[in-house]
Formats: structure tokens, sequence, C-alpha cells
């Protein structure tokens, strides 16, 4: 196995490691405190442990080779996963904020604050050293599965920085609904985060094109070639951590096909000096063509894209 899926392998085990020694606590002070916060807090590092089994799978499927029935590889589980976790923290968010709804409609007071404040403090602590680690696997990486399970563990910071107020304010300055209007706001943050994060997955699994930054980045490297006349129908994806690059080239109509291989060649390697990753697949045209279905010539760099209708004439 590749050191890249190694290290996503060890990242996710270590939250799954987390989130069940988070969940234990938690537990123990949602019952002695009656906390909604501490409950919502509670049902996040629940959906966590969730949500980090399912990256463990995910990443195990991801770093499979590509075979004869996914020539693409398996890189979009990833992102089938972040969707996947989505659904589950839209659900316990729903649950959550119907339950704070109900205790501010009829109040009941916190008990032992000092349980639920010490099991936060932990859980900052620990979640803070997870964070950093993962952090560094997407740096390296760049994988959308662990990202996605950093930011829940992220969340999880502020999470219970506001449990540790909320129960400050219901049982020290007894401000009754303090617990209740946290909780509520708990719930309103996940959802939130699960509908940011589904983003980013819808577009990788609709094979959303790169930043036009990248893309004219691609298109300088392979125009800076003394031989290439022009790049077109320039195409990128991503695939969990697998990048596709595509385009087309118009070299001189008199190169022999030899010749024309031999350019190919030599663009693919100075596009892979920028992306070093990528499959990158390359089409020669004669310079001037173009096809009907086509959508022209990608802009060389410090130079507009000209008109199709010039090109085909």
């Amino acid at each position: 196995m590749s050191e890249p899926a190694n290290l996503k392998r060890r990242a996710a085990t270590a939250s799954v490691v987390l989130a069940i020694l988070l969940i234990g606590a938690k537990v123990v002070a949602t019952l002695r405190t009656g906390s909604v916060a501490m409950l919502g807090s509670l049902a996040d590092s629940a959906l966590d442990l969730l949500a980090s089994l399912i990256t463990l799978m995910a990443v195990r499927i991801a770093s499979t080779p590509a075979d004869d029935n996914h020539r693409f590889g398996h890189g979009k589980a990833e992102a089938i996963a972040a969707l996947v976790q989505t659904g589950i923290i839209l659900a316990s968010a729903l649950g959550i904020g119907w339950r704070a709804v109900l205790r501010i409609i009829d109040p009941e007071p916190v008990s032992a604050p000092l349980m639920g404040v010490g099991v936060s403090l932990l859980a900052i602590v620990a979640t803070l050293g997870l964070v950093a680690y993962q952090r560094s696997v997407v740096r390296r990486t760049g994988s959308i599965a662990i990202n996605t399970d950093m930011l829940h563990y992220q969340s999880d910071l502020l999470l219970n920085a506001s449990v540790i107020l909320a129960l400050g304010l219901e049982s020290g300055l007894g401000l009754t609904g303090a617990d209740s209007a946290f909780g509520l706001l708990i719930a309103l943050y996940l959802a939130w985060g699960a509908l940011s994060n589904a983003r980013h997955a819808i577009d990788m699994l609709m094979d959303k094109e790169w930043a036009p930054e990248r893309r004219a980045q691609v298109v300088q490297l392979a125009a800076a070639h003394p031989e290439v006349k022009g790049v077109h129908e320039l195409r990128t994806r991503s695939s969990g951590t697998d990048d596709f690059i595509q385009f087309h080239i118009w070299v001189h109509p008199a190169m022999t096909l030899e010749e024309a291989h031999r350019v190919s060649d030599e663009v693919e390697a100075q596009v892979r000096q920028g992306f070093p990753q990528a499959d990158i697949l390359i089409h020669v045209d004669p310079e001037g063509h173009i096809e009907e279905n086509e959508r022209g010539m990608e802009p060389l760099p410090n130079q507009p894209i000209p008109d199709q209708k010039d090109l085909r004439a």
C-alpha cells in the first residue's frame, strides 16, 4: 500500500479511537448534568464515530488500484462517504434542535455542571491533537474524506467550548434557558457545516472543472512548448486524491506522426512538472483544426480566446 494510503488509514483510525473515548465520557456527563448542550455534544461525538468509520471504509476503497471495471480508480468513494456523513449530521441536527425547543418551552435546570465542564475540557485537548494530525495528513495527501472528518472535529472544538459557556451561564449566573439556547445554536451550526461539506463532495461527483487558476496553469505549461501552436478542449476533474487532465494541442500540419508523438510526450512532461500525480491525456490536431462539438481554443498566456467562427473560416 502506498504511503498516502497508509497516512489516510492511520488518520481515520485515530479519529475512530478518539470518538469512542469521548462518547463514553460524554454519556456519563449527559446523564449526570441533564444538559441539552452536552447532549448535543454527545450526539456530535456519536456522529463523529459513525463518520470516522465511514471515512475509514472510504479511504480503504479509494486506495484500491484501478481495475477492469473502474478504469479511473475508486477515488470517488471519498466523496460518496462525505455525502453519507452529511445526511447523518443533518438528521442529528434536527433531533438536537427539537430537543432544545422542547427544553425552552419547558425549562429544566442542569445539575453537576463541573463534570460537564471537565469532560468538555478533556475533549478540547484531545481534539486539538487529532485535528493537528489530520491537518498534516490532508496537507500531504489532499484527501477529501479526511478533510471532511477533520471539519467535524474542528466543529467539536466550538461545540465543547459552547457547552462550557452554557453550563457556566446556566449554573454560575443563573441564566435559565442558556443551555437550551446553546443547544439550538449547536444544531444550527451542525446543519450549516454539513451542507457546506456536501457542496464539495457534489462538485467532485459531478466532475466539476478545476478553479480557473489551476486550469490557467495547465494551459501555460502546455503552451510553453515551442512547437505547440495552441491549446484547446481542456478538461479537468478530480476523483478523491486523483487528478485527471485532458486537452488538445495544435501542431504544424506538415509534422509527421513520429514528430507529433514526440511533441505530445514533451508537453506531457512539462505539464507533469506542475501536476506530478495527474493522469494526463493529450490529443494532437493540425493547426487550425476544430470539430463542430469543440468549444474552441483555450487562452494562451496574455492572449484572448479567438472566435470559433474565425478558427473554422
